[in-house]
């Protein structure tokens, strides 16, 4: 496990991989279905490069989607 020095404190890494793995034990797909068009929104509006998005063309509220159904 990664530690810092500190008094043996759990590391940044450590504590977010416990988090997400605390999360997936208690959600379902929908879950992840629903906050993946929730980003894809969220990117979409704010720091917004035009409607091409990445480099295949596809937008980024359109990838959002998309990640939220694999």
């Amino acid at each position: 496990m990664a530690r810092n020095d500190d008094n043996n404190k759990m590391s940044r890494e450590e504590a977010g991989r416990m988090g997400g793995e605390a999360t997936a034990r208690t959600h379902d797909k929908e879950f992840y279905q629903e906050i993946g068009e929730k980003g894809g929104e969220a990117r979409g509006g704010s720091n917004n490069r035009g409607q091409s998005g990445d480099r295949d063309g596809m937008s980024r509220e359109e990838a959002g989607r998309k990640g939220g159904r694999s």
